[in-house]
């Protein structure tokens, strides 16, 4: 390891070479009758092999070469230019749009997607604004991806409250999630670690479907969600948002940054919530709702040296939280039993601290290096019932990353070293269960981007694991362009675990179940690890259709999986913990049609329809609790904000989850299925200013709530009590509302 951090340190310093004379310049547009300056062109020499990129202010350094010599200037949707440079003078160049015909001015005035896709990237990534997330409560992490169709939002159980996700019909554990590239949630903090985000903190997502890259790791299998905040330097001064809502939840978020010095800037993040009213809309004895409070704090410096090329950030978190749940302070009117009150006490702390530094060569604009350095310490004790689960897991993440070209900016790389350290910690019932992990790999990955035509990105990283091994993970991700607005790609590649059994299966504990473990001696609780290849296909087609813009997209996916610990509820009363033997996997078929109604009127639309299969111990079945079918749709409506930005807005979303399968239990028997529900959620928002702005919503209008969700209420130490089969709202319809006051001095 020492070894292999002094070669790439090496390498790092001396592929640069000496400082070199550069010739400097810069590039512009007309905008409008502005002049405008243009970021990302790419510039180079004709017939050589050196490039630059210009900067946001349209500036630009290049080294010198022999002169006379031919400077060629490549912008997609601009005419490609190639000057004569013959002397070492400033160079203003001004590039044209490749509209041919000469019109008369025309002024088009258009707001930013809240929602984004690329034409231009060969991975299908989808971004996901701030603004999007303000269509919505968006509480936390876990319930921003309501009011779109990227992810699947699902309920978990009937004790916690919490919602968990799925991506490509599996669930958050095969997604590899980070918050600014750094691996987030994970391990411990797998079941509940998206509520340890709030909405506010966020500036956007990134929802990569598919491969993902190799440079953050080999966890990934079905895609990754990356999460950025809001950054000290650029976001507002103050930020303030409450929210009250009606099952008696109350949250406060509050941001506030401050610009130090020219190249030091600071903020401070804080969230706040609790729930002390107890709910029980159905009667059963059982809190709807957990009870509780949560304290989560976040500080963050930012250093910026344009001049030097030195960015980076220092961020601390720390958070606590309290869930009570169970029955309520009476038992149910049914109840003649005389045992105590079953009750759970979930208590988690959490402390963050990441480093993130890179460092962009002021000639070499195309050539950069970073460093992140991760370490987390979580701690969860919990007891449900007269069952407990504790864990405390200490992890470690540092990656290496050095970018640059090969020959021109057509073709770019990124290749360094990661190292991981993993320490768990579990007490289950009256089992330990210890074990460290380590880890540490090699990667590489290849570019090339010819934005008007076709991109590929081949990755590999190479990987020795204390308990997995030495091991390859490939992936391959190709865009192709057919023709005008259009994107074809096409995905591949494999990703492997460490099942953490408990930690992404604690609905277990709200069950009578026996938890059994059938050991084949492997190294993760006597279970092997987990292995998985993802591939498929997605098209994207922009079009005009009366004058409006939409576009429409085609995606299918589907995982393989080559090991697995299989989750086996089939049998009653007991919960069957075993390595895979036979065939898994699961199909994602999506069709997705975006369309502008009018100029403030916009339409957004999905069909999901997914087959997930595994081969159980009792044979094949399909997944339970996984949606065979899924219909989305979302009405954006925002009126044209004044010169104050006074402006109003609303949002009708409606979600249809098709029938699904449900795990075998004492009152349903083996082989029952929930029929499919629909659920409509509405905001309304209004803007006094572009400051301060009030909304109100609902979520669940229908009022739609699943029957009888607790089975054996009446018995809940029994072996047939079960809180975790949830496939639908609990609490029924849920009205809330908030403010908003922003400012940027």
């Amino acid at each position: 390891m020492r070894r292999l951090l002094f070669l790439l340190t090496t390498f790092l310093f001396f592929v640069p070479g000496f400082a070199q004379e550069a010739i400097k310049g810069k590039v512009t547009t007309v905008e409008n009758g502005v002049e405008a300056s243009l970021e990302g062109v790419n510039i180079y020499w004709l017939e050589t092999t050196v490039g630059t990129i210009s900067k946001t202010d349209g500036s630009f350094e290049i080294e010198k070469v022999d002169l006379p010599a031919s400077l060629v200037f490549q912008y997609l949707g601009f005419e490609t230019d190639t000057l004569l440079v013959s002397s070492n003078e400033f160079i203003a160049h001004q590039m044209r749009p490749t509209i041919a015909e000469e019109l008369d001015e025309v002024i088009v005035s258009k707001t930013k997607a809240s929602i984004q896709k690329t034409y231009f990237k060969p991975r299908n990534v989808v971004t996901i604004s701030s603004d999007e997330l303000l269509k919505a409560a968006c509480c936390n992490l876990s319930e921003s991806f309501e009011t779109n169709p990227a992810v699947d939002v699902n309920f978990s159980d009937a004790i916690t409250g919490t919602k968990q996700i799925k991506m490509l019909g599996l669930a958050s554990p095969y997604l590899l999630i980070t918050q600014e590239n750094i691996p987030m949630v994970r391990g411990a903090s797998q079941a509940y670690g998206l509520t340890y985000t709030p909405g506010p903190w966020v500036e956007s997502i990134q929802v990569t479907k598919g491969a993902g890259s190799v440079t953050n790791g080999f966890e990934s299998i079905t895609g990754q969600i990356n999460t950025e905040l809001f950054k000290p330097l650029v976001s507002e001064k103050r930020y303030l948002n409450l929210y009250r809502a009606l099952d008696g939840r109350n949250e406060l978020n509050l941001r506030l940054n401050s610009v130090l010095s020219d190249r030091w800037s600071a903020g401070l993040f804080l969230h706040a919530n609790n729930r002390r009213q107890e709910n029980d809309r159905n009667d059963d004895g059982f809190l709807d709702n957990p009870t509780g409070d949560q304290i989560n704090v976040l500080g963050r410096l930012q250093y910026t040296n344009a001049q030097s090329g030195w960015v980076g950030f220092l961020t601390l978190r720390y958070l606590d939280e309290q869930r009570q749940g169970g029955e309520m302070g009476t038992q149910a009117p049914n109840e003649l039993r005389t045992n105590p009150l079953w009750r759970s006490d979930m208590n988690t702390n959490r402390f963050d601290i990441s480093l993130k530094t890179g460092y962009v060569f002021p000639l070499r604009t195309y050539q950069s290096f970073g460093l992140q350095l991760a370490y987390s310490d979580h701690d969860q004790v919990a007891d449900f019932g007269q069952r407990n689960y504790h864990i405390n897991h200490d992890s470690f993440y540092g990656n290496l990353l050095f970018n640059s070209i090969f020959g021109n900016t057509l073709n770019t790389f990124k290749t360094g070293i990661t190292a991981a350290y993993d320490k768990f910690d579990e007490l289950v019932d009256s089992n330990t269960y210890s074990r460290v992990d380590r880890s540490a790999g090699l990667f590489f990955e290849y570019t090339y981007n010819d934005i008007d035509t076709w991109s590929l990105v081949l990755g590999g990283r190479l990987d020795k694991h204390n308990r997995l091994g030495t091991f390859f993970t490939p992936r391959v991700n190709v865009r192709y362009t057919p023709w005008q607005g259009s994107a074809l790609r096409f995905s591949a590649g494999q990703g492997r675990k460490a099942s953490n059994i408990f930690a992404e299966n604690q609905s277990l504990f709200f069950t009578g179940r026996t938890i059994s473990i059938d050991s084949n001696q492997g190294q993760f609780y006597g279970l092997g690890p987990e292995r998985a290849t993802n591939y498929g296909v997605s098209f994207l087609q922009s079009f005009n259709l009366f004058t409006n813009q939409g576009d429409f997209t085609i995606d299918f996916y589907r995982t393989d999986f080559i090991d697995q610990v299989v989750v086996d509820w089939e049998t009653v009363g007991l919960l069957r913990f075993y390595n895979l033997e036979g065939d898994s996997f699961s199909e994602n078929l999506q069709l997705e049609l975006n369309y502008e109604l009018s100029e403030n009127l916009s339409l957004r639309s999905a069909y999901k329809t997914y087959r997930v299969e595994t081969d159980f111990g009792s044979g094949r079945l399909t997944r339970p609790l996984t949606p065979r079918d899924r219909f989305f749709a979302n009405l954006d409506f925002k009126t044209t904000a004044n010169d104050k930005g006074a402006q109003w807005r609303f949002d009708l979303t409606h979600h249809y989850i098709g029938s699904q399968r449900l795990p075998a239990n004492s009152r349903d028997g083996v082989s029952a299925e929930a029929d499919g529900y629909a659920l409509w959620n509405s905001q309304l928002t209004h803007a006094f200013s572009s400051s301060f702005e009030v909304y109100l919503g609902a979520e669940n209008l229908t009022n739609f709530k699943q029957q009888d969700p607790i089975i054996a209420s009446d018995d809940p130490f029994g072996s047939n009590f079960d809180a975790s089969i949830i496939y639908a709202p609990i609490f029924g319809r849920m009205i809330y509302s908030g403010l908003r006051w922003t400012s940027k001095k």
